[in-house]
């Protein structure tokens, strides 16, 4: 197990070469009212079966999501700032927090957002239906932009069952939790360090540049997960609602934005207790016998990572 000093040599960014970080990201879980509107404005027949079809989707959920969750982005910068290389799965990343290695792989995002994963189908593209939502709602073009579809969903007149919900899936996943490009993610993180660079040179490498970068997909879902392994974050900063099942993203309310000095405190400091039982649960979510947050600290004994 690779503790303090060790794992500093890991570091993507090096801790001399950290800087100020600015996120704009581009999931919107504002509009969620959106699918509730639209979902409310079934015609009475269909109404309550449309509904049903939708909160028992994969997506569902997220209707119970605290609609007045603040987004930080100074706590997820300073949490990808202590990214580190890894020979692990590539679809996994892990930090470093006080003197421990911290996992955050496609198993934390399922306990994190109760989204299973699995083998990505090799669908390219889909056949429009003959007289199907594309023809009834878009004049029949087959491609449709975020800002169509919304004006649709808050028109909210349907003709026929079901289409609400399918509208609805598709704005969910492709607007609210995607934002506009599924791979936009990895492509920011690769490219911010590069950015950094070029503006350090143009600013005679000034320190106090602030270097603005993108997540797309991945930054509630981020703030969560630091919440629910950095304790401190989460008795400062938010509320955990006694929820005992999953998605994790359910349990908190989050109406504070913290203040850098603060969040320095407990980053810089050594993390004295990051490590937390958040559930035991046992159903399709588990994965190989992970049931806790507090699994993903590699070697950890105790709560206060001792």
């Amino acid at each position: 197990m690779q503790m303090g000093s060790q794992l500093k040599d890991l570091l993507k960014t090096p801790e001399c070469e950290w800087y100020n970080g600015k996120i704009t990201r581009h999931d919107h879980f504002s509009d969620l009212k959106d699918i509730n509107v639209a979902l409310d404005s079934v015609p009475e027949q269909f109404k309550v079966e449309d509904r049903r079809q939708y909160t028992e989707s994969c997506f569902g959920h997220f209707l119970w999501m605290d609609r007045g969750i603040k987004f930080s982005g100074s706590i997820v910068h300073r949490l990808l700032l202590r990214e580190l290389h890894h020979d692990g799965p590539e679809d996994e990343m892990r930090f470093m927090l006080g003197p421990r290695s911290v996992r955050f792989s496609k198993v934390e995002f399922c306990l994190i957002t109760k989204l299973k994963f699995g083998v990505i189908p090799d669908t390219v593209r889909y056949e429009m239906v003959q007289n199907g939502i594309h023809q009834r709602y878009f004049n029949g073009v087959s491609e449709v932009d975020y800002e169509q579809l919304r004006a649709v969903l808050r028109i909210s007149v349907f003709e026929e069952q079901y289409d609400a919900v399918k509208l609805c899936l598709i704005y969910m996943l492709n607007w609210i939790l995607m934002g506009q490009s599924i791979f936009g993610f990895k492509h920011d993180l690769d490219c911010r360090r590069e950015q950094y660079e070029r503006r350090q040179q143009e600013n005679g490498a000034d320190v106090h540049t602030v270097e603005t970068y993108n997540i797309y997909g991945l930054a509630h879902e981020l703030l969560v997960f630091a919440y629910e392994v950095i304790l401190e974050l989460g008795t400062r900063f938010g509320t955990r609602k006694e929820i005992d099942l999953p998605p994790c993203m359910l349990k908190w309310e989050l109406n504070k934005q913290p203040r850098s000095d603060k969040l320095d405190k407990i980053f810089i400091a050594r993390i004295r207790i990051y490590c937390v039982k958040v559930f035991t649960y046992y159903d399709e979510y588990t994965y190989n016998g992970l049931t806790t947050i507090s699994d993903v600290c590699e070697g950890c004994t105790g709560a206060d990572g001792s």
